[in-house]
């Protein structure tokens, strides 16, 4: 399935591509070991986002009269496709545009749009997500965060983890438990929480692949207004799927994959190692899985264009990502040897970041079982 790109889309990605060149160079780069969550990677991409800020850039796709440019659900991807290829160096900011501010573009008051959008569009504020917390994480329904009504305000009790960039973040885009434990999904609501808020502490979690973006987030007696209140109390869930369907494809990793492939396979091709015919079916199954990834992206995001409601397809989407992703990842380590452990190699980010790819924003197996039941229409047992 192929998909004819609009001349302005073509003139938007030569454009993007220039700006690029000139401001993510070879200085700067993912698989050079920083971390997501470290002092040097926040320093780069602030500054980052406030040059893609100052030219409209950050958040082509939102309305204009919050900051965005107004533009279509295309060049929203044209510009998340190109900094996948760079390692995204918009750092948590891809947080924000891409899931935080449309939902609360979409469920907020006017008060919370004007206050909370722009500063996003400007490219001042990181954010992050309070969702998954020791006892759920896969089954996100069972969280136990509660939040309990005390006059005009809220009060949290509870604990998350896995949040990304908590250390760094102004803001969390929070889960809590406003109904009760038997409500399951129909009790919960979304909040939009100030991180220096009294009773909010943020712990390091150290990560297998070697930086720090991950952490825990303690929240003990924590006050809120109500206006910090997303849409309705107790329809936080419908909210956080919506949110989820967007993140499962908000972040084109395969561009990324597909990039590294390109550099294994120069790196095979110099030393005479892609002459052999298994390991040309290597690079092709990789590759075709790249293709694959891309296409199914791409159809999700024709739906977007089209408003469309988010469907089943983006899991599909999610998982050839993780397909793709993990194919690379083996392959660096297979073509390479050793040398794709050695850090800040061509492999080395790949494979490290290929064995957390089927986690991240769902699992790969619940994926799957979505696949199995929404759109093959396969029991559940």
């Amino acid at each position: 399935m192929e998909f004819a790109w609009s001349p302005q889309d073509t003139a938007f990605r030569g454009e993007l591509v220039d700006f690029l060149d000139t401001e993510v160079t070879g200085a700067w780069h993912r698989s050079d070991g920083t971390g997501l969550g470290s002092a040097v990677y926040t320093d780069f991409s602030q500054k980052f986002v406030g040059k893609l800020a100052d030219k409209g850039w950050l958040t082509p796709h939102w309305p204009t009269e919050y900051g965005g440019g107004g533009q279509g659900a295309w060049q929203h991807f044209v510009l998340g496709e190109e900094m996948w290829k760079r390692g995204e160096p918009r750092g948590p900011q891809y947080m924000n545009v891409n899931w935080v501010g449309p939902a609360i573009i979409k469920y907020g008051t006017d008060e919370q749009k004007q206050a909370l959008l722009p500063p996003i569009a400007r490219g001042e504020v990181f954010w992050c997500q309070g969702f998954s917390e020791p006892e759920a994480g896969t089954d996100l329904a069972s969280l136990k965060t509660r939040a309990v009504r005390d006059g005009d305000e809220f009060v949290i009790n509870g604990q998350k983890i896995w949040t990304s960039y908590a250390n760094a973040a102004d803001y969390c885009f929070l889960l809590a438990r406003t109904g009760s434990t038997a409500d399951g999904r129909n009790g919960i609501s979304v909040f939009l929480l100030p991180m220096d808020t009294p009773g909010v502490e943020v712990r390091q979690i150290d990560c297998l692949v070697g930086e720090h973006s991950f952490n825990e987030v303690f929240l003990t007696d924590v006050r809120l207004p109500v206006s910090a209140l997303l849409g309705e109390e107790n329809t936080g869930w419908n909210i956080v799927r919506r949110t989820l369907a967007y993140e499962r494809v908000g972040a084109p990793r395969y561009a990324r994959a597909a990039l590294v492939l390109d550099g294994l396979a120069e790196w095979a091709t110099d030393r005479g190692e892609l002459a052999d015919p298994g390991v040309q079916e290597q690079f092709g199954e990789a590759r075709a899985l790249c293709e694959a990834a891309r296409v199914l992206v791409y159809r999700v995001i024709d739906e977007r264009a089209k408003q469309k409601e988010p469907s089943p397809l983006a899991y599909q989407a999610r998982a050839a990502m993780v397909q793709a992703e993990r194919a690379v990842g083996d392959l660096a380590l297979d073509v390479m040897g050793s040398e794709a452990l050695v850090e800040h190699s061509l492999g080395d980010a790949q494979f490290r970041n290929s064995l957390g790819a089927g986690i991240a924003a769902g699992s790969y197996e619940v994926q799957l079982n979505l696949i199995s039941r929404l759109i093959l229409g396969m029991p559940k047992e």
